[in-house]
């Protein structure tokens, strides 16, 4: 019955265990994870930034078309007829391939920030992992049957966790 219903001395440890397990996450994990989401979001938001140039510059294309079919309608007065034609083929095919070249770079954007964003992901299930078994491998490598020595082995943990460089996992 002891499992349900736990005595004040164990229920203390487990407190005591759980602040210091959330006191090194908090130093030294969520900053490297949220410096890391940072990283990502400032990657994609250049990409989206590139991809908004990259239209701009396709809408300067289209407008420089124009201009010079405007121009070729002046000159060619004299065959109208003519000059007609080959206007409406000229804007169609730059319509399409302004069309095209724009699909092209959105797409190529959507899934750079999809990659981007599944590698932070990744990066970030990694970094979790990595510190969740370090904290369980030095909780678990030494006994602590007596309160001496869980004392002086907490004590111990915190004294090598406050030496730790920030970003490197706990050995």
């Amino acid at each position: 019955m002891s499992l349900f219903t736990p005595d004040l001395g164990l229920l203390f440890w487990m407190v005591i265990i759980f602040g210091l397990l959330f006191f090194i996450l908090a130093k030294w994990g969520f900053p490297l994870i949220t410096s890391m989401v940072d990283k990502r979001s400032a990657a994609i938001d250049k990409s989206l930034q590139e991809a908004k140039e990259v239209e701009e510059r396709m809408g300067a294309m289209t407008a420089e078309h124009e201009r010079m079919l405007a121009e070729t309608r002046k000159e060619q007065s004299v065959l109208l007829k003519e000059a007609s034609e080959t206007r409406k083929a000229i804007i169609e095919q730059s319509r399409a391939e302004a069309r095209e070249e724009a699909e092209k770079i959105l797409a190529e954007a959507r899934v750079r920030i999809a990659a981007e964003k599944e590698s932070a992901l990744r990066d970030i299930r990694r970094e979790v992992a990595m510190l969740s078994v370090g904290v369980a491998e030095k909780i678990l490598r030494k006994d602590l049957s007596e309160e001496e020595t869980e004392a002086d082995y907490l004590a111990a943990l915190v004294d090598e966790a406050a030496r730790q460089e920030p970003g490197k996992t706990l050995n």
